[in-house]
């Protein structure tokens, strides 16, 4: 089985990008992946890998990257005749395609193949067509399933399952499950804000984050509820953008420039995970990614320098940092009040700003993380730059069963420096 290497990574800067159509956002990452990779064209791609979320809500509702990718084609920047797969996993969508791409260079099916994920949730005009994306994230068929088992959850929890017009459904089961923590760990509130805080710190020093503004935990306490314990600074915007990775066999990254072979990145390994209906007790979907992709990358929670977690709240990385094995269940929030997860700290984690911080298109989202932890692998971060970071965890989940995420990936990456 041959090695697999992305040589060109890229994601958008986040935001609110009304001006700028899907197909322009897909523009913008396609012909900067390329520059990244240093590459003239496209030529060389085989294979083509394309995440979205929402584009049923403009009648788009299948062959998404074949509409979005034929001006490329048509410029003769992409090669005509090209498999293009479309690929739908909630917010985990780009690190699915991510890894359709990486399965295609393992298998011998390509020696380069794209991944793309691009995204539009910000419709000022028509709001309800961001409620509609969302929601198809969670079981239309029989919702009643879910609404007892929430409400039974709430029990458990000590936080009753009251769904408000003003936020997402998704917003009120990580309180409840933030709740249970606090109840069964001791988790405080002033924890989650502390990981909110550092977030928007770090976001404040990347320049594709959609927020860069710092924030002290007294501040992220005091902002607007969203449904306690989680204010909005604790809790994931909504936003436009788009990210892209190209990865290639061993074979053909011997053949390139010795410039391009020296910021290559490997894919150590990817454990993926689906989710079920578990009890507050049970262990998450992504405990079991983690350790799929240790095992396969054949290292430990101690080796990784930097990760990216899927932060649509601050109570999420709490959670996920125990997950991955970064300390031990129940202490999630000690480990990010302490500094650990900082800049400088033991293990830093969302470098980038985070879900809140940085931007959470949903379908371009794994693949921002993937941009990211390639970046600072190579050693490119700037001020946020982790010093001497060989091994990188991204932790991403999409899509809502029960308190599970539907679908869930962690990748490891690893540097040559």
């Amino acid at each position: 089985m041959t090695a697999a290497y992305i040589i060109g990574a890229y994601s958008s800067a986040f935001g609110r990008r009304n001006e700028d159509s899907v197909k322009d956002l897909t523009r913008e990452a396609y012909l900067a992946v390329l520059a990244d990779a240093g590459l003239a064209d496209g030529g060389m791609i085989e294979s083509v890998y394309f995440g979205n979320c929402g584009m049923w809500t403009d009648n788009q509702g299948s062959i998404r990257g074949q509409v979005c990718l034929t001006p490329m084609t048509r410029e003769g920047r992409l090669p005509e005749r090209i498999p293009m797969t479309n690929v739908e996993a909630g917010c985990a969508t780009a690190s699915l395609a991510l890894n359709g791409a990486w399965k295609d260079i393992l298998s011998g099916q390509a020696e380069v193949s794209l991944a793309m994920g691009v995204e539009k949730t910000f419709y000022p005009k028509d709001p309800d067509k961001a409620a509609k994306l969302y929601f198809g994230g969670i079981d239309q068929y029989d919702p009643q399933e879910w609404q007892d088992y929430y409400r039974a959850a709430g029990d458990a929890a000590g936080k009753p399952f009251e769904p408000g017009p003003d936020r997402t459904i998704f917003m009120d089961t990580y309180a409840m499950q933030a709740c249970y923590h606090m109840k069964k760990y001791g988790l405080t509130q002033r924890q989650i804000a502390a990981g909110a805080a550092k977030n928007h710190n770090h976001g404040a020093l990347n320049p594709k984050a959609q927020y860069r503004f710092r924030m002290t935990v007294d501040a992220v306490l005091a902002d607007r509820p969203v449904t306690w314990p989680l204010t909005r600074a604790m809790c994931a915007p909504i936003g436009d953008g788009a990210a892209a990775a190209i990865v290639v066999s061993e074979k053909i990254l011997k053949t390139l420039p010795g410039e391009v072979r020296e910021r290559a990145v490997r894919i150590a390994a990817q454990g993926l995970s689906g989710g079920k209906y578990r009890s507050l007790d049970e262990d998450g979907l992504s405990r079991y990614a983690a350790e799929r992709a240790y095992n396969a990358a054949g290292i430990t929670p101690a080796d990784i320098d930097v990760a990216e977690v899927h932060d649509a709240t601050s109570f999420c990385e709490i959670y996920q940092v125990e997950m991955m094995g970064f300390c031990e269940r129940g202490t999630g929030g000690e480990l990010v009040e302490s500094g650990a997860t900082t800049l400088g700290g033991r293990i830093p984690v969302n470098t980038s700003g985070g879900l809140v911080s940085k931007g959470h298109p949903v379908g371009a989202t794994g693949l921002s993380m993937t941009a990211e932890l390639v970046t600072q692998l190579r050693g490119e971060a700037g001020e946020r730059q982790v010093d001497g970071a060989r091994w990188a965890l991204a932790e991403n989940g999409g899509g809502v069963i029960g308190f599970d995420e539907a679908a869930c990936s962690v990748l490891i990456l690893e540097g040559a420096r």
